[in-house]
């Protein structure tokens, strides 16, 4: 079921970059767009495992969102290029690329939370995952408290 939902998601993902005019530039994807959309699907992704944690459900099916959490985390510096800065709503802070080794960091430390709770998942470790998601979600909050303008 967990492959099925990554699939959809990818499947968004592509159809949005399709469907919506104003996402691509001149030169390509726009990457504020491609950005915008890869944190609704992490948002997304996270909801589910913090239901499943809260309800105390079989953690082992977290392992492919938390797996996915962590591509995203790799991914999040590749979004974020200089002259990204401005447009389309965007609420990226000037932080991001003042402090870049910073920002890159936080995405690293989001990546790493996000592989360990996988690993828990996988091993099926109630406990650890819970904890895990906590971590996480710290890490997600730190990086936009330092990144993200509210």
């Amino acid at each position: 079921m967990t492959s099925k939902i990554t699939l959809c998601a990818i499947g968004l993902l592509a159809m949005t970059g399709m469907a919506l005019p104003n996402m691509a530039r001149a030169d390509g994807l726009d990457p504020i767009a491609i950005r915008q959309v890869g944190m609704d699907l992490a948002n997304g992704n996270f909801a589910f495992i913090k239901t499943v944690v809260k309800a105390n459900g079989d953690v082992k099916p977290l392992a492919e969102p938390a797996k996915a959490l962590a591509r995203w985390g790799k991914t999040i510096p590749v979004v974020f290029p200089a002259g990204s800065d401005t447009g389309e709503n965007t609420k990226a802070k000037p932080a991001i690329w003042s402090d870049r080794a910073g920002f890159e960091k936080a995405a690293t430390a989001m990546q790493d939370a996000a592989l360990k709770l996988a690993d828990a998942a996988k091993a099926g470790d109630s406990a650890a995952v819970a904890a895990d998601t906590k971590t996480l979600g710290e890490s997600c909050g730190t990086c936009h408290r330092h990144y993200k303008t509210k």
